[in-house]
């Protein structure tokens, strides 16, 4: 989740809460929340894109490509329902273009374009999302389950460090804000 100044730090908009994965099941809904299939390839992320994130900012470029690796590309229609407020998610999505809106309870609370990121609190903790978030155009975003990320982290012990540090700062920003 990422809404301003609560989990995470406070972002460029005022809120970014929800997230979702790339398991089919668990990720994509219809314009109505059915589940629906998501149009996702193998693509990884551009490097350049994942080092405008916040919680990548710090990792030298040799650690941005191999996480961008780990990235699937995925495609979302206009009105697409990408995240359900509610529902189980299991990833984290980086827009790489297009716009999404954020809602609590079907009330919009902000907007995301390329470059903004949502889902970071699901790489760790696979809980409901506080939020929806939903295409408002067309959206290319490239996302990262939990899974693909845990060895990553597991493996490189600088990718965990810098990632720990991000996630503490954001924790105390939130805690000075609320």
């Amino acid at each position: 989740m990422h809404m301003g100044a609560t989990e995470d730090t406070a972002s460029r908009r005022p809120a970014r809460p929800g997230g979702t994965g790339l398991h089919p099941e668990a990720s994509s809904m219809s314009r109505r929340g059915a589940p629906r299939r998501v149009s996702s390839r193998d693509m990884p992320a551009p490097t350049d894109l994942l080092s405008r994130v916040p919680l990548f900012a710090e990792l030298s470029d040799r650690e941005l490509k191999k996480l961008a690796r780990s990235f699937k590309e995925s495609k979302f229609s206009s009105g697409d329902v990408i995240a359900a407020q509610g529902k189980g998610g299991v990833g984290f999505f980086v827009i790489g273009e297009g716009e999404v809106a954020y809602s609590v309870d079907g009330q919009e609370t902000g907007r995301g374009g390329p470059g903004e990121y949502f889902g970071e609190i699901a790489l760790i903790d696979d809980g409901p999302r506080s939020a929806s978030v939903t295409a408002v155009t067309d959206v290319l975003a490239y996302g990262l389950t939990s899974w693909e990320f845990r060895p990553l982290v597991e493996e490189d012990a600088t990718i965990a460090w810098e990632l720990l540090q991000t996630m503490a700062k954001r924790l105390r920003a939130a805690q000075r804000s609320s």
